[in-house]
């Protein structure tokens, strides 16, 4: 991200307004962008230089070529590490990394081995990006990643095999009722897996607590486990919110469309190859941008040590923030 490049002066978290949900929206398309992905080391570079001159005050202003150097910047680099985050890991290349594998689990009629092996690859491609993308000041050791990819693995082929095994016998339904539920057993396994990561990964913030600022002055006043519930729990929705359009919408019309036209199999796998990708670019900026990244609220719902709580100048602090991560 641009904020990796050193220097005294801070960059604007985003050209869009982020108390608004739409103005999060387009904050989280220009995340997502996957042009980003044909950026050239060379303009890599041009961009870390013209974002370190405004941070070092040689530009004094925001312009468009600066706003584009923050955005390639901030869907290139780590924040901790300063180096670009490998690249299918990337938030720009999240629709395109997770393609193939949404499609392989939204495949019609797969059999228990298909539905495994696809099950496991999803959350196998899940915890790289998480490791790519994640805090490196406070990583997490080997057992805890093993522990959290092993219950993911279980939690979401539990559910899948369960489900297709439980649908069919479902007589008291109609058997279009049956071939629907049939299509989210995906869906109901990501979700679950999706789920028990967040917990998983972040139990330790919920243990702990984390930082909370004084909503006028950023200045740290204390560490909060309310607010780490909070933040964990609205990631763990935030997953769920990601996973459903993508999920859902592409095997719903797929089915519309099966009943409407006769289709092949090469049709039918580029129909729904088409379903995911379109649903994918459309709908994940929408998702993402349900819940903002940093979170304003009132210090009467955090813990009683943070009511009485006074600025430098003696005022009384009334809302606090949080960052919710990812």
């Amino acid at each position: 991200m641009a904020s990796a490049i050193p220097g005294p002066r801070e960059l604007p978290e985003s050209r869009y307004d982020l108390s608004t949900y739409w103005g999060r929206v387009k904050h989280s398309a220009d995340v997502s962008d996957p042009r980003m992905l044909l950026i050239t080391r060379k303009k890599l570079e041009d961009a870390k230089g013209l974002v370190s001159d405004y941070k070092n005050g040689k530009i004094k202003e925001m312009t468009p070529k600066l706003w584009t150097s923050k955005k390639i910047l901030d869907s290139t680099i780590h924040p901790d590490t300063g180096e670009p985050v490998f690249l299918p890991f990337r938030m720009s290349s999240y629709v395109l990394s997770n393609l193939v594998v949404t499609v392989g689990m939204l495949t019609p009629n797969m059999g228990t081995f298909g539905t495994l092996f696809w099950q496991i690859t999803n959350q196998s491609l899940n915890v790289a990006i998480n490791t790519a993308n994640s805090n490196k000041s406070h990583p997490l050791t080997t057992q805890q990643l093993a522990t959290s990819y092993a219950l993911a693995v279980t939690a979401s082929c539990s559910v899948a095999l369960g489900l297709n095994s439980i649908v069919p016998r479902l007589k008291s339904l109609s058997s279009n009722s049956r071939l629907i539920l049939g299509r989210l057993v995906p869906f109901a396994a990501v979700v679950s897996a999706g789920v028990v990561n967040v917990f998983l990964m972040r139990g330790e913030e919920i243990r702990k607590g984390i930082s909370v600022f004084d909503a006028d002055s950023g200045e740290v006043v204390g560490t909060s486990k309310t607010a780490a519930t909070l933040a964990v729990g609205e990631t763990a929705i935030s997953r769920v919110l990601n996973a459903s359009p993508i999920m859902v919408i592409p095997p719903l019309i797929l089915v519309r469309l099966q009943r409407k036209f006769k289709m092949t199999k090469p049709i039918e796998t580029v129909t729904n190859l088409g379903l995911i990708l379109v649903t994918s670019f459309v709908a994940l900026p929408f998702a993402l941008g349900v819940f903002p990244q940093r979170r304003t609220v009132d210090v009467t719902r955090l813990e009683k040590k943070f009511w009485n709580l006074k600025s430098k100048e003696g005022k009384s602090i009334t809302k606090l923030q949080f960052n919710r991560g990812m």
